[in-house]
Parts: structure tokens; sequence; C-alpha cells
């Protein structure tokens, strides 16, 4: 196996194989959506903006490392729900499916061997589809720890 090809399958194995973290399939699997809307004593977000977050961020990076058409959005403002609660169940699965779906697109990105982890994307300024992976990796890692926190919470309250 080339160190390209190794490479890429470590960030594969990095994004969705869990190691150390738990995966985005495990901390979202029978999550108690009525209490999604809650945000804990002493926690800044309730679950639902903590996977709205997590969304919306990989969604933009997932845009930005597909072309020049990305279209930059204001921070904070456009990274978080407007609401702590989902409307529905429905709009939580959906929610959760695009993520899954949004993560499943970047691995086939990554898995691309047309696409040079290395180079700098020309919209960018020093952005590299290698960064973007870790960056995805990093990010959710942390935003999922948030989640199953904020899950033990409410589940043992």
């Amino acid at each position: 196996m080339s160190n390209d090809a190794a490479l890429r399958k470590h960030l594969v194995d990095l994004l969705t194989g869990g190691n150390a973290h738990i995966t985005f399939a495990d901390a979202a699997k029978d999550f108690p959506v009525q209490l999604a809307g809650t945000r804990p004593a002493g926690s800044p977000h309730s679950a639902w903006e903590i996977l709205e977050h997590l969304r919306i961020a990989q969604r933009d990076i997932v845009s930005f490392c597909e072309g020049d058409n990305y279209v930059e959005l204001k921070w904070p403002d456009d990274y978080w729900p407007s609401s702590p609660a989902p409307e529905n169940a429905a709009q939580w699965r959906k929610s959760v499916d695009a993520v899954r779906d949004d993560l499943k697109h970047f691995v086939r990105l990554l898995e691309d061997e047309k696409r040079d982890l290395f180079e700098s994307f020309s919209w960018g300024n020093g952005q590299t589809l290698l960064r973007e992976a870790l960056l995805i990796a990093d990010h959710n890692s942390y935003h999922l720890g948030q989640l199953m926190f904020v899950r033990r919470i409410l589940e043992n309250r």
C-alpha cells in the first residue's frame, strides 16, 4: 500500500471508526428526542443545538472542499440553530441523517485518489483536503463528547 493510500485509510478510520472516540452513529442511536431541547443545568447548549451545530459546521466544511462556489457562513450566527429544541422527532432524524450522509460524502472525497490531500484549494487561503479532514475529525469528536455528556445528564436526572 502506498503512503498516500495508507494516509487516506487512516483518515477514513479516524472519521468513521471511533477508535478513542464514540462514533456519531452510537452517539445518536436511540437518543431520547423528547429531551433534545433541554439545556441541563450548567450546559450552554441542548442536545439539539449541539447536533445542529455539528451538522451545519460539517456541511460547511464539505461544501468548502467541493469547489470554488463556496459561500462563507457568518460566524457564529449561521453555525447554530435559532431554537434549543427540534420541532419534532422527524426534524431530529433529518439532522442525524444529514450528518451521517455528509460524512459519507466527505469520505468519498477522501477516497478519490485524483484529489491531492496536500494541494491547497485555489479558493481558500491554504486549506487542503488533509487539513479539512483533520478539522472534521477534531470538531466532531469535541461535539460528540458534549452530546454524550448532555445525554447522560438528561437520562440520569
